[in-house]
C-alpha cells in the first residue's frame, strides 16, 4: 500500500471514531435532558405551573436540542410530546404565539382536571376521534418536517419545562383558531388573542 493510501485509511479511522464520538455525545446529552424533563414535569404536577426548579435541573439548549434530532421519534418523552405539539399547532406562527400554545400544555399539565404528564396531557382522547389536540387524531404522520421550526419549538419546550416562558395567556388551558367559534367557548373566559390563536380559561365552578 502506497504512502497517500495509508495516509487516506488513517484519515477515514479518524473520521469515523470522531463521529461515533459526537453520536454518543449526543445521545448521552438527550438522555439528560428527558431526565431532567420527567423530573420538572412532576414538579409542575405538584407545584403548579409556577415552578423555580434548582439550577441541577435546568434542562440546557444543547440537550434540548439532542433529542430527536430528526423529529421522527416516537412520542414517548417530556420534550418530544411538548415541541411536537407547539409544532403541529403552531409552526407558522410567531413564536409568541409558540409560547403560548406550551403554556396551554403546561397548564393543563399543572391542573388536577388533566393527566400528570405532558405526553398524557398532549394525547388526551386517543389518537381517533375526540383529541384535545387536533393533529394527534388527524390520521396523517405526526413527524416534524421543517427542521428549523422543529428546532424552535423544542427551544420553547425547554423554557416550558424550565418555567422560563413569560404568561401571555394568564392561565388559559383551551385555544382555537379565530377563524371558528366553538359553542364550548362560550363556557370559559377569553385571557387573550395571540396571532390566529385565541386562549380560554376556567370560568369558577366550571369543570375542565
Amino acid at each position: 500500500m502506497c504512502r497517500s493510501w495509508k495516509w487516506i485509511v488513517a484519515l477515514v479511522a479518524v473520521l469515523l471514531l470522531s463521529g461515533q464520538a459526537l453520536a454518543a455525545d449526543r445521545a448521552q446529552k438527550a438522555e439528560i435532558a428527558k431526565e431532567k424533563a420527567e423530573a420538572l414535569e412532576q414538579a409542575v404536577v405538584t407545584e403548579g405551573s409556577d415552578i423555580n426548579p434548582p439550577d441541577s435541573l435546568i434542562i440546557t439548549k444543547p440537550g434540548v436540542q439532542a433529542v430527536d434530532p430528526t423529529g421522527t421519534a416516537p412520542l414517548e418523552d417530556a420534550i418530544t410530546c411538548l415541541a411536537r405539539a407547539i409544532y403541529w399547532e403552531a409552526r407558522g406562527e410567531s413564536v409568541a404565539t409558540m409560547e403560548a400554545v406550551a403554556s396551554v400544555v403546561i397548564n393543563r399539565l399543572g391542573h388536577e382536571g388533566f393527566p400528570e404528564t405532558v405526553c398524557e396531557v398532549v394525547r388526551q382522547g386517543g389518537e381517533q376521534g375526540s383529541c384535545q389536540f387536533s393533529w394527534w387524531c388527524d390520521g396523517r404522520m405526526d413527524h416534524a418536517e421543517n427542521e428549523q421550526a422543529y428546532a424552535t419549538a423544542k427551544e420553547i419546550s425547554r423554557r416550558a419545562l424550565n418555567g422560563q416562558l413569560p404568561d401571555r395567556i394568564d392561565g388559559a388551558l383551551y385555544f382555537h383558531q379565530r377563524q371558528i367559534s366553538p359553542g364550548w367557548g362560550r363556557n370559559f373566559i377569553k385571557t387573550n388573542q395571540i396571532g390566529d390563536l385565541v386562549f380560554y380559561k376556567l370560568r369558577e365552578g366550571v369543570a375542565p
